[in-house]
C-alpha cells in the first residue's frame, strides 16, 4: 500500500502535478526511506536525466564576520581558530577558478564571510569576475551576502549568472539561529537576486535542532520563491559554535530529506553540501535518491570531496556532468 502510494504521487508529479503545503504528508513520513528515495530517484531521472552539476568554492574573505548564525565558524563571536583575511587577490581566485574548470567543475563561487560584501572589496570582486569571465569558460556564482539590486546588477554584468543566498532552515525556527538579520532579509535579498536576472542558489542546513515540519516549511518555500538549485547541507557541528554540542543527523533522515525536497521541487538541482561524509559511500546513495548535483573541491570549514573523486564517482555510476546532457533551467545548471 505504501509503494502504490508513492508510485501514485510520482506518477501525478511527471504528469505535471505539484505537492503543496495542503497535501498529505504522511507518505513521505511513513513509508520505508529506500522506498521513497526510489520515487525521488524515478523524478530526478525524468526532470535531471543523468546529469550530476559539480560546483565549487573558495573562501574570499574569512573570518570576523559580524552575524551570529550559530552554526558559522566565520562568526567574529565564535571561537572556532578559523583563518581571517581580507577579500584575496585577484590572481590567486583566477588561479582557483582556473584549476577547478580543469579539474571538470561546472561552476565556480567566491564566497566571502560578512553580512554583505561592499566597498572597495566588492569592487575587487566585480574585477575578478570580469577578468574570469573574459578568460575562463567556467560558469560563475557569487556569495557575498545581503546585497542591494544595484549590487545584484553589476554582477550580472561582471558576468555572474547564479547567486548562492540560503534560507537556511524554516521561517518558525530562523530566530533560533540568527539573530542579527532577519528570514525576511533573506527572502528579499533573494527576490532582489531574481530580479536582476540571477539564478538563485538557496537551500539551508539540516541537523540544527529543527523539526521535520520546519525542514517541509523550507521545502515549500523554496518551491514558492521558484528555486532552481537547492543545496542541503548536514550540519557538522563545529568546536567553538554554540551548536558545537549537537550530534551528526542520520545518514537516514538525510536520505529522506533530499528525496522529501525532490517530492516537492522535482524540477530543481538538488545539491548535496557539506556533511557528505555522514552519507553510504561519500552521497553516492544520495545520487540515486533524488541528489542531482553537489559542492566539490575544497569547502569552507568542513571537508569535502575532490573534484577527481567526483567525476570518477558519477562516472561509475553511469551519469555524466557535461552541460548538454542536462534537462534543468540554464541558470540552474551553469550553460551560458
Amino acid at each position: 500500500m505504501r509503494e502504490n502510494r508513492v508510485n501514485e504521487l510520482t506518477k501525478k508529479i511527471i504528469a505535471g502535478y505539484r505537492v503543496s503545503r495542503t497535501d498529505d504528508r504522511s507518505v513521505f513520513m511513513d513509508t520505508p526511506v529506500e522506498e521513497l528515495g526510489e520515487g525521488a530517484y524515478r523524478l530526478q531521472k525524468h526532470f535531471c536525466g543523468n546529469h550530476i552539476d559539480l560546483c565549487t568554492i573558495v573562501n574570499g574573505r574569512s573570518g570576523r564576520c559580524g552575524e551570529d548564525c550559530k552554526y558559522c565558524a566565520q562568526a567574529g563571536r565564535h571561537k572556532t581558530g578559523v583563518d581571517t583575511y581580507n577579500f584575496m587577490a585577484q590572481a590567486d581566485l583566477i588561479a582557483h577558478a582556473k584549476a577547478n574548470q580543469d579539474a571538470g567543475a561546472n561552476r565556480f563561487s567566491i564566497v566571502t564571510s560578512g553580512g554583505a560584501l561592499s566597498g572597495a572589496e566588492f569592487e575587487q570582486a566585480l574585477d575578478a569576475y570580469k577578468e574570469m569571465r573574459r578568460t575562463l569558460s567556467i560558469d560563475l556564482c557569487a556569495s557575498h551576502g545581503l546585497l542591494t539590486r544595484s549590487q545584484f546588477r553589476r554582477l550580472r554584468e561582471a558576468g555572474v549568472t547564479s547567486y548562492h543566498h540560503n534560507i537556511e532552515t524554516s521561517e518558525r525556527y530562523f530566530p533560533e539561529i540568527c539573530t542579527t538579520h532577519s528570514y525576511a532579509d533573506r527572502i528579499r535579498t533573494i527576490k532582489a537576486a531574481q530580479a536582476e536576472g540571477l539564478c538563485v542558489c538557496s537551500g539551508g542546513i539540516i541537523g540544527m535542532g529543527e523539526t521535520w515540519e520546519d525542514r517541509f516549511d523550507m521545502a515549500f518555500a523554496l518551491q514558492e520563491l521558484g528555486i532552481e538549485s537547492i543545496p542541503l547541507n548536514s550540519l557538522m557541528a563545529i568546536p567553538g559554535t554554540p551548536l558545537e554540542h549537537l550530534p551528526p543527523i542520520s545518514g537516514e533522515d538525510i536520505l529522506r530529506t533530499v528525496a522529501i525536497f525532490r517530492f516537492i521541487n522535482p524540477t530543481a538541482n538538488i545539491r548535496l553540501g557539506a556533511g557528505r561524509k555522514l552519507l553510504p559511500e561519500n552521497g553516492a546513495t544520495a545520487f540515486r535518491a533524488g541528489a542531482s548535483a553537489s559542492i566539490t573541491g575544497n569547502m569552507l570549514t568542513t571537508s569535502g570531496t575532490t573534484i577527481a573523486e567526483d567525476m570518477e564517482l558519477i562516472r561509475e555510476m553511469g551519469f555524466t556532468n557535461r552541460s548538454e546532457d542536462c534537462r534543468v533551467s540554464s541558470g540552474a545548471c551553469g550553460a551560458h
